[in-house]
């Protein structure tokens, strides 16, 4: 059984919409062909993922996300997604998009990343982002086919 939980550290974000979001990342993930054991979306403040950032990656910056795998290649998905949601807050200002968008944009992002998507360089980022696009774009119908 696939199951997706919510968290909240140094947060006191609303997330809005949760059973929609989790039909929307289900679909995703069965639309890429891959299956999902646990995954939990971890929304913190700025400076709680940056302290993850240093403490797992040694990278002394700011991110909105990081994204932990703990399944083998070939079993279903088991993930801790962590997003800022001070960056998605100035992500949503800098590219002038509703917050909202922008956090679904990093849910599918860091989804995206568990189905083996990377964005290193600019070929696999442009590929990242149509796959984004796509994904963004499914109404809730759209999903019934998934």
């Amino acid at each position: 059984m696939s199951t997706i939980n919510f968290f909240l550290e140094d947060t006191n974000y609303k997330i809005r919409k949760k059973t929609l979001i989790r039909k929307w990342v289900l679909a995703t993930i069965k639309a890429e062909k891959e299956s999902l054991d646990t995954l939990n979306l971890i929304l913190t403040s700025d400076n709680y993922l940056h302290q993850l950032n240093i403490e797992h990656l040694n990278h002394d910056t700011l991110t909105d996300i990081i994204t932990f795998e703990y399944s083998e290649e070939g079993e279903p998905i088991t993930s801790d997604i962590f997003i800022s949601i001070d960056r998605v807050k100035e992500n949503a200002k800098k590219f002038k998009q509703r917050q909202l968008d922008e956090f679904h944009r990093i849910i599918i992002h860091g989804t995206l990343h568990l189905l083996g998507y990377k964005d290193k360089n600019k070929a696999d980022k442009e590929l990242m982002t149509t796959k984004e696009d796509y994904y963004l774009s499914l109404r809730p119908e759209d999903l019934l086919k998934y």
